[in-house]
């Protein structure tokens, strides 16, 4: 069983899961009707914060469940409210669910490196065991340590079952929607004056490997999902040819004002604190004891991003690097002219 599959990464997950040979069934919930066709997928409208939810569990024998409703993305209109309900509520239930279910014996959590906080204070680079320095207190950080907390309950009472948590860096692709993603499509990037952060990511593909392999194993564990290297945000500037618009830390709120006011993007909490401060996490534990290892390095990621998305803006790269030559041409025929 699949929660959140009218979303990503779900909707691509199923379509990827129903194609293993030795998987019986998939069942899809969601709170929405799915757009695109998934052919067997058995799919059910529910809300997961409903108790109700217990009875599709174990109606269907499910052994493995796959949680991916939570999200930063709300699912239904409603705001900050709507989120954390189906993010925490919804995740006690289905956990409550699981719990009663003799027929369940994996669970596969999707979580956030966002868990880790962000802030001047914070280490190069985040291991599973890594205590923030600064609690993350608001937005989807919050809400997905509160969800580890109860997944660690939840394992500590079942320990039959295997539980995994996958914390996802910033997930990046030509076809997924996604905060990061809708940042990078803004014509001029707001940036916090005298910040350059470290920014890490992981590819929309190997996001679905990643739940793939932890959905089919028995590798119990909180495992980091995220590609290898990093990009400056200014290297990711340049390479996408958008100019950035330095704002002093105390003007976020207007900038974000200014943005949902245009029908923009709006800036996360947790998006401002990945701009000022960067995040960069250690994939080590999930390659030796997953089986798991990025496809794309965090490079790799962004460019084919932006070549999916056609992102290049207006100062292209390529035809700025062309400037000089053009410049030195213009001046030596204007030199032959003259002479």
């Amino acid at each position: 069983m699949v929660t959140g599959v009218a979303g990503d990464p779900g909707a691509d997950f199923v379509r990827m899961i129903r194609d293993e040979g030795d998987v019986d069934r998939v069942i899809g919930v969601d709170m929405v009707e799915p757009a695109g066709d998934f052919g067997d997928i058995d799919f059910v409208l529910a809300d997961i914060r409903n108790p109700m939810i217990a009875k599709v569990v174990a109606s269907a024998a499910v052994d493995t469940v796959v949680h991916l409703s939570p999200s930063e993305l709300p699912p239904v209109q409603g705001g900050r409210v709507s989120i954390k309900e189906t993010n925490v509520i919804g995740t006690m239930q289905l956990l409550a669910a699981c719990q009663k279910a003799p027929s369940v014996r994996r669970l596969v959590v999707r979580s956030t490196t966002a868990v880790y906080g962000g802030s001047a204070r914070d280490p190069a680079l985040f291991e599973e065991d890594t205590e923030p320095r600064i609690q993350p207190s608001s937005g989807w950080a919050k809400d997905a340590v509160e969800i580890e907390g109860y997944v660690r309950g939840f394992a500590r009472r079942r320990p039959d079952v295997a539980v995994t948590v996958l914390r996802f860096a910033p997930m990046l692709g030509p076809r997924t929607d996604s905060p990061m993603g809708a940042y990078f499509a803004l014509p001029v990037l707001p940036t916090v004056l005298g910040y350059d952060p470290r920014l890490q990511f992981v590819h929309e593909d190997d996001v679905l490997e990643a739940l793939r392999i932890a959905a089919r194993a028995d590798r119990a564990g909180t495992y980091n999902i995220a590609a290898d290297g990093v990009l400056f945000l200014s290297q990711a500037a340049r390479r996408l040819g958008r100019p950035v618009l330095p704002f002093p830390s105390a003007a976020v709120g207007l900038v974000n004002q200014g943005l949902r006011r245009v029908g923009s993007v709006h800036l996360s909490a947790e998006q401002l604190r990945l701009l000022t401060h960067g995040r960069v996490v250690d994939p080590a534990r999930a390659r030796d004891k997953l089986g798991f290892v990025a496809a794309r390095t965090t490079a790799e990621t962004f460019a084919d991003y932006a070549g999916g998305r056609d992102s290049i803006g207006l100062l292209n790269p390529g035809r700025l690097a062309q400037v000089p030559d053009r410049l030195a041409t213009m001046l030596l025929t204007r030199r032959s002219l003259d002479g």
